[in-house]
């Protein structure tokens, strides 16, 4: 499908790269938050449940899971994941059929995963700063949302169903497009390092 700058109103399609990008983001996130709300059913069930991602005192589920932060909408944040990741993976796997889609829902779906990635910085702040614990799944979470941002930006900027000045759209129109999202999780990897570095030193 063609990814070269469109004035039209007409249908947009994708790169096979990113239509199956969105459909295994999709498929990870979604099979994270299927096992986060299963981990939360039976600690609702059972509060002497312990999760298998209760690793040691820093990974830690069963700890984000008794927390408000993990509801933060006053229902289990997994729900939210189960939908929007499954609507993630039904949207690549459309694209992946060859489907394409007009630039409102483009821009739609440049909005939703804006959103994700504000949720998520707020989440990552809130379980390094304020909990003191992290999830693994919740981090598959950030990694997926991180990622379906960045490239469905990339992705509406060469299109052109982003407005955006003609500077940016050469910039997203250069190769190696991954260093954005390695570099985030570099980023979130050093801070995790610095924030729990009193329990990791006691490791070495």
């Amino acid at each position: 499908m063609t990814t070269a700058p469109t004035t039209d109103r007409g249908p947009i399609g994708a790169t096979r790269g990113f239509s199956w990008l969105l459909l295994i983001s999709g498929l990870l996130g979604l099979a994270a938050s299927a096992v986060l709300t299963l981990d939360k059913i039976k600690l609702l069930k059972d509060p002497s449940y312990r999760p298998s991602c209760n690793i040691n005192p820093i990974i830690s589920c069963g700890s984000i899971m008794r927390t408000a932060q993990a509801e933060a909408f006053g229902f289990p944040n997994s729900l939210i994941g189960l939908a929007a990741f499954g609507a993630l993976a039904a949207i690549g796997a459309g694209l992946v059929a060859g489907a394409s889609y007009r630039r409102w829902f483009w821009l739609s779906l440049q909005a939703g995963t804006m959103l994700g990635l504000g949720f998520v910085a707020w989440l990552i702040d809130q379980a390094l700063y304020e909990i003191g614990a992290l999830c693994p799944y919740c981090m598959v979470v950030w990694a997926v949302v991180l990622t379906a941002f960045w490239y469905t930006t990339v992705h509406n900027l060469r299109t052109g169903a982003l407005p955006a000045p003609a500077a940016l759209r050469r910039l997203a129109a250069l190769r190696f497009q991954w260093l954005v999202p390695v570099a985030a999780y570099l980023v979130i990897a050093l801070l995790i390092l610095n924030r729990f570095w009193y329990y990791w030193s006691t490791l070495l």
